[in-house]
């Protein structure tokens, strides 16, 4: 069968994959177009395989929330430089798959891989994945997921994908103003990390650990034993005023309390239930060029 131009450039448009590999790939597969794709994506594992071992420590960190903000994902894409992070290629993939984790609840990343894909049900996610590391030519990788189910979901991504954050929220009848203070609470989480809800989430390891840095620190000083204890107290309300949400000054106004501002903006009949900060390539190895 003759394979004509016509051809190759849908082959392309399907792939993304050069024009010659094109042709050469629907000569082996006798002009089916179908044939000709799979002959590609076993190419492009092949590619990804020898990709995999470069690092891939930027990407994006990208988030859905499902019509009625009831359900969200907040999702880490990697790969190696931020230009391929920019492309219209990585961010429908990134999109997609934060949109797929939402929707379809997967145990983990690996059960993730193997879910047909929401934009083509007819392969998987990591044949999708696969197929964008051929098109891209960097090696990308699926890091991390977190997904929530509740009264409220919200999310918000800073800077355009570096850290995002994703939060739950209880509601009662007659919360106000709900919309805003879920997305002010996110902005907070985003700008101001802090690592639990409110004090009571501090474990009793944590608070052990803190007091007796705290206090090393103020006897190093050669404080009197008999002010220790006040001073270390005083230590304590200024680690949780930093590492509590609800405690921390209102980025919007720091001379109001997270938890004062939530409950004049929302009545008090909504509660932080839980969030979770990404920060992009967090603990990751910076990528190294090379082939």
């Amino acid at each position: 069968m003759a394979i004509t131009s016509k051809m190759v450039q849908e082959l392309r448009e399907k792939t993304g994959v050069g024009m010659m590999d094109c042709k050469r790939a629907l000569e082996e597969a006798g002009g089916d177009m179908e044939e000709a794709v799979k002959i590609l994506r076993k190419k492009g594992m092949a590619t990804a395989e020898k990709k995999s071992a470069r690092a891939a420590s930027e990407g994006r960190v990208t988030s859905y929330v499902a019509p009625g903000a009831k359900v969200g994902a907040l999702v880490e894409i990697n790969c190696e430089t931020d230009f391929v992070a920019n492309t219209d290629d990585f961010m429908e993939l990134s999109t997609a798959l934060s949109r797929q984790v939402a929707e379809n609840a997967p145990a983990g990343p690996e059960a993730l891989l193997d879910q047909p894909y929401i934009l083509d049900g007819a392969s998987k996610v990591r044949d999708a994945i696969v197929g964008k590391v051929a098109k891209l030519g960097e090696n990308i990788q699926f890091r991390r997921f977190v997904r929530y189910e509740g009264d409220r979901v919200a999310t918000y991504i800073h800077a355009g994908g570096k850290i995002g954050v994703l939060m739950q929220l209880a509601l009662e009848n007659g919360a106000t103003d709900v919309e805003e203070a879920a997305k002010d609470l996110c902005m907070q989480v985003a700008a101001s990390a802090p690592r639990f809800v409110s004090r009571q989430e501090v474990t009793a390891a944590v608070l052990e650990g803190e007091r007796e840095i705290y206090r090393s620190q103020v006897l190093a000083q050669g404080k009197p034993e008999s002010i220790v204890d006040k001073i270390v107290d005083g230590k304590m309300n200024k680690f949780y005023e930093e590492n509590c949400l609800l405690e921390q000054p209102f980025i919007k106004d720091t001379a109001v309390r997270v938890q004062d501002y939530l409950k004049a903006k929302t009545g008090g009949k909504m509660k932080v239930v839980r969030f979770e900060r990404f920060v992009l390539g967090e603990g990751l190895k910076p990528s190294a060029s090379g082939d």
